[in-house]
């Protein structure tokens, strides 16, 4: 039995995350900012085996006191658009390097942080250059850390595949920025779980970094089209060129949950997908299952009927 400390766990991974280590018999304390909010954890584990620690990696004091006595230490935290209070760079750089600063000063075994598919220090997007930078700051302070990088990741939680499925309930039309050209490669967030209990026991994963991807490439306008043809709803697929996409994201960013920034227009740029030297998944002794198997019932309830079809 050991003690694991997940930095994010109750967000959409970190609850699969949780209920994995739980049936594992680890004891886990998940940090979080808001606990009260995430005690619907609790009943994932047996009694006392979950605690809620409320903690900020934006505090050296509350990231200290989360990782004191832990033998891994997970990092999920990241931020898909900025805010006054949360930037790319207090989260993704300099909270990452916090957490791997503590991790190292208080004997961590293994410390592994979650970066995103396509992070690059040069790219225009502030997002992915922030994953880059945060990698970089963690491996300075924590040689050993286990890096992932997943590709988009689908599930009954999900931002994507349900955002837009509900778009396209509400929406006469889907867009397709720059043309719906973009290739990425959704991986399930159970397969995504499984890929971090995997590494936090393998010895030979340390100081390595793994890109995760499910086993298809799909454009993101073959994406739309699956969505659609699985809620059973005909929806007209709207081209629109990067730069109209940035006029229409400079107004949506605006709104408090913005469903488009002109960071993410930028990302759209770059395809998404595992490169072919890259360690991966079944490095990890991990098989991602394919979307089609799983996706349906995640949407079933978007279709007209409130219910999978087949």
């Amino acid at each position: 039995m050991q003690t694991i400390t997940i930095f994010g766990g109750s967000g959409f991974v970190g609850r699969s995350l949780v209920q994995k280590f739980a049936d594992r018999g680890d004891l886990i304390r998940v940090a979080v900012r808001n606990p009260l909010a995430a005690q619907y954890l609790k009943p994932l584990g047996e009694v006392g085996q979950i605690t809620l620690v409320q903690a900020s990696i934006t505090s050296d004091k509350e990231v200290t006191k989360a990782i004191q006595g832990a033998d891994i230490v997970i990092n999920l935290v990241g931020i898909l658009y900025e805010t006054k209070s949360q930037t790319f760079e207090a989260i993704h750089v300099e909270g990452a390097k916090r957490v791997a600063k503590a991790a190292s000063k208080h004997g961590v075994t293994t410390l592994i942080h979650m970066s995103a598919l396509g992070a690059n220090k040069d790219s225009k997007s502030r997002y992915a250059s922030s994953k880059a930078r945060g990698e970089k700051a963690v491996l300075k302070h924590f040689p050993q850390a286990i890096i992932m990088r997943p590709s988009i990741i689908f599930g009954p939680q999900d931002a994507f595949l349900n955002r837009f499925a509900e778009m396209a309930v509400l929406s006469p039309f889907l867009p397709l920025i720059g043309g719906g050209k973009t290739r990425t490669q959704p991986i399930f967030v159970q397969d995504v779980a499984n890929c971090f209990i995997q590494a936090s026991s393998m010895d030979d994963a340390r100081g390595k970094t793994y890109e995760l991807g499910g086993p298809t490439v799909y454009t993101f306008r073959e994406l739309m089209n699956y969505i659609l043809h699985t809620i059973h709803r005909r929806r007209l697929l709207l081209p629109l060129p990067f730069f109209v996409g940035k006029i229409i994201a400079t107004f949506a960013q605006l709104m408090p949950n913005p469903p488009l920034t002109r960071d993410q227009v930028e990302l759209l740029k770059s395809d998404n997908v595992v490169s072919s030297h890259a360690l991966k998944a079944e490095d990890l002794k991990v098989r991602p299952k394919a979307m089609e198997t799983l996706a349906p019932h995640t949407l079933e309830r978007y279709s007209p009927t409130g219910h999978f079809r087949g």
